[in-house]
């Protein structure tokens, strides 16, 4: 059997019960075919999991959602129950809270430029707004530029053109006699915005993903485009709700799980794909396997997932949380996401992406406060998640990266320390435990230009019947890209290599 139209049901192996594997799942069982999941730890989600202690909740991944839309259509294709059936859906506002190293403050509302631009004026000064406004104006060009291409169509063959063109409009800049334009996000910002603390907007966007501003295209400007277009949303009770909303979706369509089975190989047969074979040495036949594990935790015959296409990403990211419980409520009208913007910018990336990367001194801190009387024992207290970019490595120092945070966070919520009952700091090695990504590797969304370095592998690999999902391959990580990342596989498999994408 190949991935020409599959005629009639085929028995598909999954590797991995990530939140881009769940999708590949759920859309391939309701076409009719035999789903079986291989997930070798306890649980689904991937890195989407959540802590619990003391009648205290946190999630240990993604905290917020963006693009609910990919999964209101996973929902609506896979079943009679729309997505908000099955979890409630919130949206925060304001957007965010930012406390800039001059200690200055802004609040942004949700998906309204108007009043960004109005909110920015009042807080930074006159003009401020109009040149964030005038900036999302050009991002909207990107995005429409990269949507289909980025997030809702397998990669194209000719990759390289997305590689080469950098799709930011970039203003012209007259700089020594010479006219320039903004190839990173770092000349966007200093170009264009002419602010630092606009700048560090900006650029936050791009720590959240672990990007160094100073070498990450401009196209990234699609990132806060997302947010400002299509909002940002809380899932009641943590996104780990969305985890067992999409695995339960999966089990109603008849998809079968098997936790504690850690592949050890995909098989081949006659240059094919044909199943896997288990740790244990359990061999479970298939006509096609779709693994959703980091490159190089399974191995993979004559071709990894993507051969021969994008560059390999080097130096990538982890990311750093810090769990607190809190004695004393939530006070009325906290920002559910604050950033807090570290006062050394320059130091803070040296020491992320400079030679020797490591642990800096002065972090910029996301604080995530949610309204959300289930994640706490009782009215009295409150659950707050502090998250920082750090290099993905097993390392030391994280209880000491832990107290910075802390101590950075503290700007935001100066009575922190006074109301704090204890803290649970996760670091890389505990991402790399629960995906099994080395050095607790966590990926970015794909974006264009710099010569590709922000690809991902195509979701077709170079075996046949063998495909790639989740965000280690086409379109990169994050919750949205990771959910279309499903839908694209589940397409090439049902529809075979013309499926173009979504219409």
């Amino acid at each position: 059997m190949t991935a020409d139209k599959v005629a009639g049901m085929a028995r598909i192996a999954v590797i991995g019960a990530g939140m881009g594997a769940m999708a590949a799942a759920a859309r391939l069982a309701v076409a009719g075919h035999r789903v079986a999941v291989y997930e070798r730890t306890a649980t689904y989600g991937g890195a989407v999991r959540r802590f619990e202690r003391d009648g205290f909740s946190f999630d240990t991944g993604p905290g917020l959602l963006s693009l609910p839309a990919v999964h209101r259509d996973l929902f609506v294709k896979t079943g009679k129950e729309p997505l908000e059936a099955c979890v409630e859906l919130v949206q925060v506002d304001p957007s965010s809270h930012h406390v800039f190293a001059d200690g200055t403050r802004v609040s942004l509302p949700n998906a309204s430029r108007a009043g960004a631009v109005s909110a920015l004026d009042e807080a930074l000064g006159a003009g401020t707004g109009q040149r964030w406004g005038d900036f999302l104006v050009r991002a909207r060009e990107t995005w429409d530029r990269t949507r289909r291409p980025l997030l809702e169509e397998p990669l194209w063959p000719n990759w390289s053109v997305l590689a080469e063109r950098e799709p930011y409009p970039s203003v012209p800049h007259k700089r020594l006699l010479r006219t320039r334009r903004a190839g990173t996000l770092a000349e966007v910002g200093a170009w264009e915005l002419r602010d630092p603390r606009l700048t560090a907007l900006l650029e936050s966007h791009a720590l959240a993903y672990g990007l160094d501003p100073r070498v990450t295209p401009a196209s990234a400007a699609v990132l806060p485009y997302m947010e400002h277009a299509f909002g940002v949303w809380y899932v009641r009770g943590g996104v780990r709700e969305l985890a067992r909303a999409v695995y339960e979706r999966c089990v109603a369509r008849r998809v079968e799980f098997v936790f504690g089975a850690e592949v050890a190989r995909v098989l081949e047969k006659d240059g094919r794909a044909a199943g896997v074979e288990l740790a244990d040495g359990t061999v479970a036949e298939a006509d096609f396997v779709v693994t959703g594990v980091a490159p190089g935790a399974v191995s993979t015959g004559t071709a990894a997932p993507g051969a021969g296409e994008v560059p390999p990403q080097r130096g990538l990211p982890s990311r750093l949380t810090v769990l607190l419980a809190l004695r004393g409520g939530r006070p009325e009208g906290a920002a559910h996401r604050t950033v807090v913007h570290a006062a050394d910018r320059e130091g803070e990336l040296e020491s992320l992406f400079g030679e020797h990367p490591g642990l800096p001194g002065h972090p910029t801190v996301t604080v995530l406060r949610p309204d959300d009387t289930g994640s706490v024992p009782g009215p009295g207290h409150e659950a707050i998640a502090l998250t920082a970019p750090v290099p993905a490595q097993s390392g030391q120092g994280y209880d000491e990266q832990a107290e910075r945070m802390i101590t950075t966070a503290e700007r935001a919520i100066p009575d922190l320390r006074a109301r704090l009952l204890w803290h649970e700091v996760r670091t890389p090695d505990d991402i790399a435990e629960a995906t099994g990504a080395e050095g607790g590797a966590v990926p970015a969304p794909a974006l264009a230009a710099a010569d590709g370095r922000l690809l991902h592998p195509s979701n077709s690999t170079g075996v046949p019947n063998l495909f790639a999902v989740g965000g280690w391959s086409h379109p990169g990580g994050g919750l949205p890209h990771a959910g279309m990342s499903g839908a694209l596989v589940a397409g090439l498999i049902v529809e075979g290599p013309e499926f173009r994408g979504s219409q």
